[in-house]
């Protein structure tokens, strides 16, 4: 196995997509980092460093062999319920989210380890119950698996337990021929979702100021998000000459990036984006349906879930689609913690693309 290539065309757009997260980030936040730290490469720096160290787990994941992390699987779970669980007791606030762990001078976010954690879990427990799965009896408890997971980090990062739940019933789906079910979980969901809104009234208020952003004045944000991506028009202002990042966008080297994408691309450029995540979909399903093992299938299909189901929530967030929550633009978004776990599911990945079958 160790013989066989990686997927070269996943790894080119994976670096693809980081580089210009790079060069895009930069133009985004150089007039936060000099206004905040009189360093116009404040962001850039962090990022490139978390980046790089993001290279080498990668590469090395890439050269191992997949199965091994089924006896990591358990032990990997417990330990983000663990690390949930402290964010809880000693996380730090940033914005009004208690959301990171801090080591010393660096800083931790949880929630994107526990999003890996589960992707190998679930793969480990399905890949072994097997046919199994077409009973309702092992669909649920396999879900049940991951609501521990989804309480400890729903309670302070709504969409990130949304992502998890995507996650799991997307691993029961591939294992899964039948589809009435999902229609049944989907209901299920609707309605875990619902509750949640309804347990914190800040939650409810989000949903009044999606629908009316104008209104309110936490609805600022979103609105000079909307007027980033109008200004942008077909090709754009240019890299470098967007208006809306010079403070008008709230961090919008954070979550709000591809509205200053779309402000200095257009709709080209944005669109030239969201193909190159669909180019690194398509990749990780050809991956997942080449696989020899079912464990191997699960993990590029978790992996692919998670992408697919981030890069939607964060494009319909900063166009206004569905209410405002925290969710990144993977690979370009600013987040040391978000860019080192993509690297390392991505490696995964690579791991299992060395397991194609004979056939393909």
């Amino acid at each position: 196995m160790g013989k066989k290539r990686v997927d070269y065309v996943l790894l080119f757009l994976v670096l693809l997509l980081a580089m210009f997260g790079l060069f895009m980030l930069y133009s985004t936040s150089a007039y936060n980092g000099r206004v905040k730290f009189a360093d116009s490469f404040y962001y850039l720096k962090k990022q490139f460093f978390a980046t790089s160290v993001g290279l080498l787990p990668m590469y090395l994941v890439s050269c191992m062999d997949y199965r091994n992390l089924k006896n990591l699987a358990v032990p990997g779970y417990v330990l983000s319920l663990f690390l949930s669980a402290m964010v809880l007791l000693v996380g730090d606030s940033y914005n009004g989210s208690r959301r990171w762990l801090s080591f010393g001078p660096l800083s931790f976010q949880p929630s994107e380890y526990a999003k890996l954690a589960v992707v190998v879990l679930l793969a480990s427990v399905i890949s072994n119950v097997g046919d199994r799965m077409k009973s309702w009896k092992n669909m649920f408890l396999v879900l049940l698996m991951t609501l521990p997971v989804v309480g400890l980090v729903g309670t302070n990062n709504l969409s990130t337990a949304v992502i998890i739940l995507g996650i799991a019933v997307i691993l029961i789906f591939v294992a899964n021929p039948r589809f009435l079910p999902f229609v049944w979980l989907g209901m299920s969901g609707c309605g875990f979702v619902g509750i949640f809104l309804g347990v914190e009234s800040y939650r409810l208020e989000r949903l009044a100021i999606w629908r009316n952003p104008e209104l309110y004045e936490k609805g600022y944000q979103t609105m000079q998000g909307l007027y980033a991506i109008g200004s942008g028009g077909l090709f754009g202002m240019g890299f470098g000459e967007s208006m809306q990042k010079l403070g008008f966008v709230p961090e919008a080297q954070n979550d709000m990036i591809f509205s200053i994408i779309c402000e200095e691309l257009g709709l080209m450029g944005a669109c030239g984006v969201l193909l190159l995540f669909g180019l690194m979909i398509w990749r990780l399903m050809v991956i997942a349906t080449h696989t020899q093992e079912l464990f191997g299938t699960l993990l590029a299909a978790g992996v692919m879930g998670h992408i697919l189901i981030q890069v939607i929530l964060n494009v319909a967030v900063v166009t206004n689609t569905i209410p405002n929550t925290g969710i990144t633009l993977p690979l370009i978004s600013y987040g040391g913690t978000s860019v080192v776990f993509f690297m390392l599911e991505i490696g995964i990945v690579l791991s299992v693309s060395r397991d194609w079958k004979k056939e393909h």
